[in-house]
């Protein structure tokens, strides 16, 4: 365990599972005290933080629907309750809709949207007035909103959304030097892939692999670091080089 996030505090919300889990678990690693927040999968979430405090690292979990606002809000207050401050805010709550425009209902699109637009946003909002200066926001996307990829409108409409967001809000915070990145993955294992969809991705990789949840969590873990403090405003790619 090394001491780069030594003393502060970070939530990352959807962390029960997938890239959520192995952000937190990296963060652990690295000396923060970890809020592993999520929102049905109360037994997964026990067991990241069961795992987390097994290397001597510290964490709690904590429900909270981040498609609703009540509740992203009272993430981040009940977070400054238990711990006193919050130095690190990591959106990645999310859920994969492919869907065609044309066959998209309104209560799934307003589902989508509430869960990766509305929800961070007011996380966010609540996050600004308690977040430490020199603290990090870290809004997870999907390289999808810059690829031709199809049957996904929503989704991918809903995380450009949250990567508008993280460009605003750079430029509101940056004079306490809070950084507010993007970090969009490529395709990864996250376990949920169909067959046809893991053969596509290795194929489209340089690297002729997957990209794994690990993957993403290294470069999470660099972005949240002092050694990234002038990067902000960015959308940092971690998609194993696919280039569509």
């Amino acid at each position: 365990m090394t001491a780069s996030l030594s003393g502060k505090v970070a939530i990352v919300t959807g962390a029960s599972s997938g890239i959520g889990r192995a952000i937190a678990e990296r963060f652990a690693e690295d000396g923060a005290i970890v809020v592993v927040n999520y929102a049905k999968s109360a037994e997964k979430a026990q067991q990241v933080v069961t795992g987390i405090q097994g290397k001597g690292g510290k964490a709690v979990a904590v429900q909270a629907d981040m498609s609703q606002i009540a509740d992203a809000r009272r993430l981040v207050i009940d977070t400054v309750k238990q711990f006193g401050r919050l130095d690190i805010l990591v959106n990645n709550a999310g859920k994969f809709m492919p869907k065609l425009m044309v066959d998209t209902t309104e209560a799934e699109f307003d589902q989508v949207i509430a869960l990766h637009a509305k929800g961070p946003y007011f996380a966010m909002q609540e996050a600004v007035k308690v977040l430490k200066d020199g603290g990090r926001i870290v809004n997870i996307s999907t390289d999808g909103t810059h690829q031709n990829f199809p049957g996904a409108t929503a989704h991918l409409g809903s995380k450009a959304a949250l990567e508008q967001y993280t460009k605003g809000l750079a430029h509101e915070l940056a004079a306490r030097g809070i950084t507010v990145n993007t970090v969009s993955p490529g395709i990864t294992d996250t376990g949920v892939l169909t067959e046809q969809h893991r053969q596509i991705g290795i194929q489209m990789s340089p690297f002729k692999r997957l990209g794994l949840p690990k993957d993403i969590a290294d470069v999470v873990a660099f972005v949240v670091s002092d050694e990234a403090r002038w990067l902000t405003g960015q959308n940092i790619h971690a998609g194993g080089g696919i280039v569509m």
